[in-house]
């Protein structure tokens, strides 16, 4: 009968990795990989299992992760986090698959699985976070990370699905939190990987970096109907490509780079049409009256051609 290993790297998560192991205290197997913690990662760990192994912690963090797969013995494993639960119903989806009462059609490497993103106390449920779906649960000797990025899937050789029920993910608690792990983590992998790729700052890039990020996240994908937590993760991970953009000017020195005024008020004149170009689709899509949609869409009509004319003089 097919068992399953539960994998963790774990770098200083005593406050909830308790919650995380008791979700999957059913499995045959849990591995923790802790990456030289300074709290009580290790005595908690113990509660739950023999499998421990120290190493330095990584800021690629998912080599520590690739470490945890190696020892794994079970014929499936499962990757989680130390802040990420498993549900019950997907405690028994999982349960289903890896005991074979799921036929599938022919032998599936691995499994993409939903994650219900919890940030400042709430389900956010458009944007980014939802359904942000991880290939977490696979077959032990087919998948890994590439460690190119933190956040990046895993890979698997092999036919994946897709589980339906979701697992729990307590992102962020607090602003102080989603800033620290911006500033040490994130935005240093995301510099990383755009320089390797050949990236070089444009000084508009200061603007249409944060801009396009905020039209994606809150009309694009809707970040809107999550409320004002929408709109300020949204604003958030503005500002996160902003920071992005600024590390990759700082790598470079900081050169001096002067756009005229002129060059200047076409690029924030070219953020506001896109902005409003966004705004404008989203009231299209939202509104139950037809005067007001017909009168929206002649209004993108014009705000497109504007956008074009714009990046036409830039040329």
């Amino acid at each position: 009968m097919a068992t399953l290993s539960v994998v963790l790297s774990v770098y200083n998560g005593a406050s909830t990795l308790e919650r995380t192991l008791r979700s999957v205290s059913w499995a045959d197997e849990v591995v923790v990989v802790n990456g030289s913690s300074t709290d009580d990662t290790v005595k908690i760990a113990k509660k739950f299992t023999p499998r421990i192994f120290t190493r330095p912690n990584n800021r690629m963090l998912n080599v520590n992760k690739n470490f945890g797969f190696t020892k794994a013995t079970g014929d499936w494993i499962l990757s989680l986090d130390a802040d990420e639960e498993l549900t019950k119903p997907l405690s028994d989806e999982i349960r289903r698959i890896i005991k074979n009462e799921r036929v599938p059609g022919g032998e599936i490497a691995g499994y993409w699985i939903p994650r219900k993103n919890m940030i400042f106390g709430k389900w956010i449920k458009h944007g980014l976070w939802w359904p942000d779906k991880q290939l977490r649960l696979f077959r032990r000797g087919t998948g890994k990370f590439p460690c190119v990025h933190v956040h990046e899937y895993l890979a698997v050789d092999g036919k994946t699905e897709t589980i339906d029920e979701p697992y729990i993910h307590y992102n962020y608690d607090s602003i102080a939190q989603y800033l620290s792990k911006m500033e040490t983590i994130y935005t240093e992998s995301e510099v990383a990987k755009m320089t390797a790729a050949g990236y070089r700052p444009v000084w508009h890039d200061a603007l249409r970096f944060p801009v396009s990020d905020f039209v994606k996240i809150y009309f694009a994908e809707e970040g809107y109907r999550d409320g004002l937590h929408g709109l300020v993760l949204s604003l958030l991970q503005s500002f996160y490509s902003l920071i992005v953009f600024v590390k990759l000017w700082e790598n470079e020195g900081f050169p001096e780079i002067s756009p005229s005024v002129s060059e200047a008020r076409r690029e924030i004149g070219r953020a506001g049409h896109e902005i409003r170009y966004w705004s404008l689709s989203t009231g299209i899509r939202e509104t139950t009256s037809p005067v007001r949609r017909f009168w929206m869409r002649l209004g993108r009509r014009l705000t497109r051609r504007a956008l074009r004319e714009r990046e036409d003089s830039a040329v």
